[in-house]
């Protein structure tokens, strides 16, 4: 399952919660699809921080730290 799908996924089970609520089936679904989204918004926050530099006064670039 792409992203897009997740999403479209996600979009399509809160709509539901508002209007009928969600069977304990689809909460469970819900709660995972979220769970994948949150892990995927994380891993690409990640991946782009170890890409970051910080180019100092003189031109030198430091590769950022992790805490």
């Amino acid at each position: 399952m792409n992203m897009k799908e997740v999403i479209a996924r996600i979009n399509v089970l809160a709509r539901k919660a508002k209007a009928e609520g969600l069977t304990p089936e689809e909460l469970a679904e819900r709660d995972k699809l979220r769970r994948i989204y949150i892990d995927s918004v994380k891993g690409n926050l990640v991946a782009q921080l170890e890409n970051t530099y910080i180019v100092g006064p003189d031109g030198t670039k430091k590769k950022l730290e992790r805490k």
